[in-house]
């Protein structure tokens, strides 16, 4: 084969040379090219890994999402569970570090924030009820709920259930349960449920609307009290748990309300791994 030479006049070489360096920018080396996306990494709306409640990223698989996950999987203390199967014992027969629990009351009004966080519609009340355990105050941040029911009472699951999330100064948790059932309207959800937000993400200010947080809860102070954790990533350890024996009641138009912007947000119950549920009523300073 005969080898043949071409030459390229240098004024052409000169006006060809930035089309080629174009053309080398646009093609990336394939040492960097972007790798696929994982099945299960799009982010949460609050950061961190995405999860939910369905199969992909749901309960059962919580605990291998991320490490900061890790508890939900590994831990031995988790929440919810079942309860009326914990046989549950009195508090004085329990260990010291079962203090009698005591709720306060504050009554007046707040400007309370509701949102849609996409996993539950969630009241953000600071300021108002507090407890204390053993001397140490856990004021109330917010509350939220799950449907139906996480807890279960001798296998029996519950419309709806309230969280009420408590925190001291320390960052220990504290959490009030409460049980929904259907029944009559209950007036004392209206300020929240007349607003709640339909869009995930989205958020309704309530201006100085009164939401009486011990309306909210039932006349009857017994609780079954236990040490969990959270119910939902990163399924923190260390939390105290006070559920209610009494359920509140709302209406079916009240419960299909929220189904039909929330439902099936909650997590399966967990293992008891020996710990023990106590009775125990608590009491009120107002």
């Amino acid at each position: 084969m005969t080898s043949r030479h071409f030459v390229i006049p240098a004024g052409l070489l000169c006006a060809l040379l930035p089309l080629l360096g174009a053309c080398l920018r646009a093609v990336p080396p394939a040492s960097v090219a972007s790798p696929a996306p994982a099945a299960v990494a799009a982010p949460a709306e609050h950061g961190g890994p995405h999860w939910g409640y369905g199969e992909e990223a749901g309960p059962a698989e919580w605990g291998r999402l991320s490490t900061e996950f890790s508890a939900c999987g590994e831990g031995r203390s988790q929440s919810p569970i079942d309860i009326v199967a914990a046989a549950p014992s009195v508090v004085p027969e329990m260990s010291a570090s079962y203090r009698p629990a005591v709720l306060r009351i504050a009554h007046h009004q707040h400007e309370a924030d509701v949102e849609n966080t996409g996993h539950t519609i969630q009241v953000d009340y600071p300021e108002a009820d507090s407890l204390s355990i053993a001397g140490e105050s856990f004021p109330l941040l917010q509350y939220h709920f799950h449907s139906p029911s996480e807890h279960t009472l001798g296998g029996r699951r519950f419309p709806m259930e309230m969280h009420l999330v408590h925190k001291s100064a320390e960052g220990r948790l504290a959490v009030i349960g409460v049980f929904i059932e259907e029944g009559e309207p209950n007036a004392a959800f209206a300020p929240v449920w007349d607003h709640l937000p339909a869009q995930k993400g989205s958020e309704v200010h309530l201006e100085h609307v009164l939401v009486d947080v011990d309306a909210l809860l039932p006349a009857n102070r017994a609780t079954y009290r236990y040490d969990g954790s959270l119910t939902t990533p990163p399924c923190s350890e260390g939390v105290r748990w006070f559920v209610m024996q009494t359920p509140v009641r709302l209406s079916a138009e009240q419960i299909q309300r929220f189904r039909a912007i929330i439902q099936g947000n909650n997590r399966p119950v967990q293992p008891l791994n020996g710990r023990i549920v106590a009775t125990e009523r608590m009491t009120e300073e107002r």
